[in-house]
Parts: C-alpha cells; structure tokens; sequence
C-alpha cells in the first residue's frame, strides 16, 4: 500500500462521488428499450468526442507496462495503428452505420443474414468486450490505495463503477464519460510538466533507458509487431464505435466525431508515453511492471498531484470499465437472452440481467489471467478474427455473402485462431516460438476466414 496525504484522499473521494452522482442524475427512466440502448439517438458532436476519446483509451496499466518494456514501440503498436484503422473506419462505415435502424452488431449481423449468424456474432461480440482487463485495472488501483485485497478490491470497483448502469443505461454511460475525460488528461497533463521540471528533459530519459526504448520496434520482433499491427483491427468491429455511430445525431456527427477524436488520442498518447518513459528512467528496475505509473507517482509526485494523478488513472480505466460492461451486458441480455428467452429479457430485464451476468464473468477472468496486456493478446487474436469480414462487409452489398457462407466465414476465423492459441499454449502470451510453425494465432484465424469468404464470394 503507498503513501497518500489526506489531500490525495479528499481528491479520490471527491472524483468518486462526482461521477456516481452524475450518473444516477443521468440514470432518468427510460421509457423504452431504444431509450435505455441508445438514448434516442442524440449525441452532438461535443458529446460524441468526449465519450468515444475516453471509452476507447481504458488500459492505463497496460499502456504503462508496455511503455516500461519497450519505450516509444508503445506508440508504434498501441497508437499510430489505431489511428489509422479508425481513420479508415469514418470514411468507410461511420456513415452507413449511423444511416441504419439498428442498436447493436449482433442486429447488424441478423438484417444483414440470418439469426444463426447473429447469434454466433453475439456470442463472440460479447467475449470481445469483456470488461475483464479494466476490472484488474481497477482492482489494482484500488488495492494500490485502500490496502484491501484484490478480489475484494475487483469486486467493489465493479459495483461502483458500474451500478448506474443498471438504472440509467447508454445515457449514464456517456454523461460519465465526459468527466472522465476532463479528468483523465488533467492527471497526466500535471505530471510530466511537473516530472520535466523536477528530473530534466528528453537528455535524462536518454541517459537512463536502453537503447532500445528509443527504438520504433523497442527490441520486439516484426512479427510481435505485425500481430499487434493485426490486433487494432479491433477498432473496425469494435462495439463502442459502432454504438456511438447507431447513437450518433446524424452521419455527419458520427464520421467527423471519429476524425476528431484522433488528436486527443494522440496527445494522450504523448503524454503516456513520456510518462512511462521517465518512469523507466527514474526507477529502472521493479518487479511487475504494470505498476509503472503508480510507483513513479509514489516516487515523484507531491500530495494533492499525486491524488490527481491517481484521478486520471482511475478516470481513464473507468470511463472503459462501464462502457464496457454495459455493451457487453446489452449483448448478452438483448442479443443473446433476447433472441433465446425473449420472456426473460422483455423491455430491458434482459440487459440488466445480462450486465449482472457479464460484472461476474469479467472478475472471474481477472483471477485466471492476471495480465492486462495478456486479456487483451488472449481476446484481440482469437475473436477478431471471426468477426471482422462478416461484420465489415455487411455494410456493402456488393461485398456481402449468402448467410450459411457468413456464418461459415465467422466461425472458421475464430475455431481456427483459438484452436492455434490454445495448441500453443505454453501460459505466457505472445510466446511465438511456442505455436505451430511459429505463426501467431491471429494469422491463420485470418486466412480460414478469407478463404471461406472468398468462397463464398465465388459461389
């Protein structure tokens, strides 16, 4: 447990009770279903800025544990390629999405080919958005500051951060976020003017990093690159875009809200990086590197910034924690239990229940794989694979394919990726050297799926 003033405490304290406060304000009762999914399909572009930047940057302690490992490679391979894969996505899809009827992908999926395909795309679009890497992040920080341990720690933080939901739907999500987001860049945006000022400048990280920091590929081979390169394709089937898209005021809102949002997430590219590149140089050796950014604040900062540092980290996991959660729960209980036993989740008991459900499963996960970036390796290679060309192509007709070759296609890429994994599962993630042929997961998932498209294309 670290060392917090009384000032930090106050501060925490007072970030905690906004964001409740503000998301039960927020939880007003919805009158339908559409209204508890979507909110009525009214996010301004402000709005639409704010939550889609905050929603989609949660994995602070990843981030800090990568930048830790490999320098400015953090950049290079959690940065510039989602900022091109989210370029690609509002010129391409922004505009037809928010141009259909729809609230979810698996709804997408079922007008588009069938609810076999569907209720496949459900099943794998809700292992995609398992909040269970911002339930360790939030449980760590948590026990970083309370000294509670980190089952208790996983479970309180899932209940704050989440109980809202249960009343107020899309709408407390989104109106959480904008503080989020304030907050998160007000944490990092005092510490490194503050970690320049006290240990030096670009000379002192230099110094006092291997080489290989200051390297694009940080030491990392290019197929480690490549696979992570692979795995921000993400970012074209990923739930929270195509949400804040069907959510979006118009086609115009969804496509320049995404253009938009890529300078903010550069600029906190920026300032994680060097955040986590002084940390490597002012402590160059600790134990579990997914704590980088809370030792450097015990090290560095003074009560009152550290407290708000601490804000900004818990700001940028939780404004993610409840998104979510709360588009996983809204697949497990509309698309899944909805299709299944629509007399269990009539109106909206069934993304209740389904958020209930998916607050569970997500602690569970934490406890048996404890690593961020290894939930995210564990999820990104084995489910993108399945879903990105039915989903994708779904949204051009001349692309599309009959729905058993879609259904085909999806569950080619993900069989053949998560068999390829668990073939070469040796319980550290990314172990190339451990899977057949020495190909990474993703790769083959990949192929099967084109070939069967193509396939499919040919028929």
């Amino acid at each position: 447990m670290m060392t917090f003033s009384s000032e930090d405490y106050l501060i925490l304290v007072a970030y905690f009770v906004l964001v409740l406060v503000i998301g039960f304000v927020a939880s007003r009762k919805q009158s339908s279903t559409t209204g508890f999914l979507l909110a009525g399909r009214t996010l301004t572009l402000p709005l639409f800025v704010m939550t889609l930047v905050s929603s989609w940057y949660g994995g602070i302690l990843g981030v800090g544990e990568f930048s830790y490992l490999y320098g400015i490679s953090n950049w290079i391979v959690q940065g510039l390629p989602y900022y091109l894969f989210a370029i690609l996505f509002a010129f391409l899809l922004a505009g037809r999405i928010r141009a259909t009827s729809l609230h979810t992908i698996p709804e997408h999926l079922g007008a588009t080919y069938d609810a076999k395909t569907a209720l496949l795309g459900a099943g794998l679009t809700f292992l995609l958005t398992s909040p269970a890497p911002y339930i360790l992040m939030i449980g760590i920080l948590l026990q970083v500051v309370l000294g509670w341990s980190l089952t208790v720690c996983l479970i309180v933080g899932t209940v704050v951060t989440t109980a809202y939901l249960f009343t107020g739907g899309f709408r407390a999500d989104v109106y959480t976020d904008m503080v989020e987001f304030v907050v998160m860049f007000l944490g990092f945006g005092i510490a490194v003017p503050y970690a320049f000022i006290e240990l030096g400048g670009f000379s002192f990280v230099s110094e006092n990093v291997p080489p290989s920091h200051l390297t694009w590929h940080g030491g990392n081979s290019w197929q480690f690159i490549a696979v992570w390169f692979l795995i921000a394709l993400w970012t074209l089937v990923d739930p929270a875009f195509h949400q804040r898209c069907y959510a979006a005021r118009d086609e115009k809102t969804a496509r320049n809200g995404i253009l938009l949002s890529i300078p903010f997430w550069f600029l906190f590219d920026a300032l994680t990086a060097a955040t986590g590149l002084y940390a490597r140089a002012a402590m160059p050796e600790i134990a579990d590197p997914v704590m980088a950014f809370p030792l450097f604040a015990e090290l560095l900062l003074p009560p009152v910034l550290k407290g708000l540092f601490f804000a900004g980290m818990l700001a940028t996991v939780m404004s993610t924690l409840n998104t979510m959660t709360f588009i996983s729960g809204t697949t497990l209980g509309h698309d899944i239990l909805g299709r299944l036993t629509p007399g269990l989740a009539k109106g909206n008991n069934g993304t209740r229940i389904g958020l209930l459900v998916t607050a569970v499963v997500g602690i569970v996960l934490c406890l048996l794989v404890p690593s961020v970036i290894g939930l995210w390796y564990v999820i990104g290679t084995t489910i993108i694979p399945g879903l990105l060309i039915p989903v994708v192509t779904g949204y051009f007709p001349r692309l599309r394919l009959s729905a058993p070759f879609a259904f085909a296609t999806m569950l080619s890429g993900w069989l053949v990726s998560t068999a390829w994994l668990l073939a070469g599962w040796s319980g550290s993630f990314a172990d190339t050297e451990a899977y057949p042929l020495g190909i990474e997961p993703m790769f083959p998932g990949l192929v099967a799926a084109g070939v069967v498209w193509v396939a499919g294309r040919l028929r």
